[in-house]
């Protein structure tokens, strides 16, 4: 029998080689699909599936899809720091974003920072431009305050500067702490091209108690959830230690408290200490470990990655010329990936430019000589420049692509430095398509980018940055459906699930999502602002918006008291603004 009953829909199954469309779903007690399709009347459908406690939804002829799944999006350190950020993702105007700053400084209590943390642009801005110093000192006041912008730039006002005790001796390996003409910090913090700076500096203002990490956490599921999100793959971050950081959500996950299924790596923290630190995990967890007693793949573990050996991180940071990796790479990215093929773990490695694309795959394939893949799944992150030689290198050996909508936010800068042509295809999403190799979409937030899926999908559909520059032709453009099957099935794979999901087919998992607009038809500007009014994870209703408000779960409530979270909300809403 069901769990929920879906009718009067417009499903789009993303079934290939099948009638992609249908009316009505039904989703069983074990959250797997049991029924979708077209051929039953809706009294017919009920008759057959419905019982007392059967959740029965009335899909007003909206669109349906599968839930959308990110495959890279550093979601397990973002909840930790969610309720404690103010968020400028999708701000239209850089008034509007130093008004929020103001009125978060003047809520923020006396010990605590006012922190915007990634996931803006200035192109975003109808200003079209940053913020000065200045214009944030007046905004903020007394209250220290740290705004990143993307992997480039930080800007700490003079209460922060005051409180860090930085000066003009202090300084970070691969970093700029700028200084005036009187030899005093301004407040401007530079990653050249290492964001270590802008790190390290973060991470010495206040976290949030383990009490509110749990808040912070589920409030963050729910914000995706609103956006569509069922799924994500996360890859691992900086700071994000295993398992520490990793527990809040094992501790959900264990209840079945997550309200989308995670699928996570395990990412080296310590540089030279790489290869102990795997050697350890090694002992203590295996792919596929999954600690969800509900939900199949519900916190489940994958790998090793995006970060193997820290000699290897090629930092995407256009504002400065392209890092030179060490020449110790080779020697200890060696030893790593002969680690992971002699214990079969899947592997994921961050590789933005080309240069280090050859250099990666030069050590894969030799070890690959001595001891053979056979299949074992693997991935580059990012792939912005790879060229057609390294594709075909890539899909020798069996691997796959994760790319995400980073030149949305750096696409000016990146023409900047390499040119017009360059960009066009940066990365090239229709050649990895064209060459069979597995390809998943994402958006790599929460800091060098949104978490909003959308804004990735508009990217790879429009083919523009975020103020409107035409990067792509249409021969590096997907259509809807593309797009849209490659942040669904395409995401699957990343996650080693693509069995599993990324469809709505008997048999697949009971994830869904019912659109605030038709995608498959809206104004192509309009795809920025779908987001969803009802997402179903395991058969369970997760978010409900407008006519499924009713039905959509009560959190408790936000803490911390003061939490932006509670006055703004996460991607921006006009409504919030009121």
């Amino acid at each position: 029998m069901a769990k929920v009953i879906i009718y009067n829909a417009k499903i789009h199954t993303l079934q290939e080689g099948k009638d992609s469309e249908a009316k009505s779903i039904v989703i069983g007690e074990d959250g797997n699909i049991v029924y979708v399709g077209s051929d039953l009347s809706d009294q017919e459908l009920f008759t057959k599936y419905k019982k007392e406690s059967t959740k029965v939804i009335d899909a007003h002829q909206r669109t349906v899809i599968p839930g959308l799944n990110d495959s890279h999006l550093h979601l397990i350190r973002a909840a930790l720091y969610y309720n404690q950020e103010l968020r400028w993702d999708g701000v239209p105007s850089l008034k509007i974003a130093l008004d929020m700053l103001k009125n978060q400084a003047q809520r923020t209590p006396k010990g605590q920072w006012v922190k915007v943390v990634g996931g803006w642009s200035e192109h975003q801005f109808i200003e079209r431009r940053l913020p000065t110093l200045d214009e944030i000192n007046a905004a903020t006041g007394d209250t220290p305050c740290f705004i990143l912008y993307l992997y480039g730039l930080a800007f700490i006002n003079k209460s922060a500067i005051q409180l860090l005790n930085y000066s003009q001796n202090t300084s970070y390996p691969g970093g700029e702490v700028v200084l005036d003409s009187n030899n005093v910090p301004t407040g401007l913090l530079i990653a050249k091209p290492s964001p270590l700076i802008l790190y390290s500096t973060l991470g010495l203002t206040p976290t949030l108690s383990p009490s509110e990490q749990i808040s912070s956490t589920i409030q963050y599921y729910r914000e995706l959830n609103r956006l569509g999100l069922t799924s994500a793959v996360d890859p691992g971050g900086g700071n994000q230690n295993f398992p520490e950081h990793y527990q809040t959500c094992v501790n959900l996950a264990k209840q079945s408290k997550l309200t989308l299924r995670i699928a996570y790596y395990i990412f080296a923290q310590v540089k030279n200490q790489e290869i102990e630190q795997f050697k350890n995990w090694i002992k203590v967890v295996a792919p596929g470990d999954n600690v969800d007693p509900i939900k199949q793949k519900g916190f489940c573990m994958c790998g090793a990655g995006e970060n193997i050996v820290w000699s290897a991180a090629d930092f995407e940071n256009y504002l400065e010329p392209r890092p030179d990796l060490d020449p110790i790479m080779e020697q200890q990215l060696l030893e790593a990936i002969t680690l992971f093929v002699s214990h079969r773990w899947p592997f994921r490695i961050h590789a933005t430019y080309n240069e280090s694309i050859s250099r990666f795959l030069n050590v894969f394939e030799k070890v690959n000589q001595t001891h053979p893949f056979n299949g074992l799944h693997w991935l580059i992150d990012h792939a912005e420049t790879v060229s057609d030689e390294n594709l075909d290198r890539i899909k020798a050996l069996g691997g796959g692509i994760a790319i995400q909508n980073r030149m949305f936010f750096q696409g000016e800068s990146f023409i900047s430095r390499y040119g017009a042509e360059a960009v066009k295809t940066a990365p090239p999403m229709k050649k990895i398509i064209a060459k069979g190799i597995p390809m998943g979409l994402g958006t790599d937030g929460t800091r060098v980018s949104s978490y909003n899926p959308w804004l990735s999908l508009y990217w790879c559909v429009s083919g523009k940055s975020w103020s409107g520059v035409q990067m792509y032709d249409e021969d590096n453009r997907l259509d809807r459906t593309q797009a849209l099957r490659f942040y669904t099935k395409g995401s699957a794979w990343i996650g080693m699930e693509e069995n599993l999901k990324g469809e709505l087919a008997v048999g697949k998992f009971g994830d869904l999502v019912v659109l605030s607009d038709d995608y498959f038809s809206v104004e192509e500007e309009k795809i920025k602002e779908i987001t969803s009014v009802l997402t179903v994870v395991n058969g369970d209703v997760v978010w409900g918006d407008e006519e499924f408000k009713t039905i959509c779960p009560e959190l408790e409530p936000i803490v911390p008291e003061w939490s932006p979270v509670k006055t703004f909300g996460g991607y921006f809403q006009a409504s919030k603004q009121q």
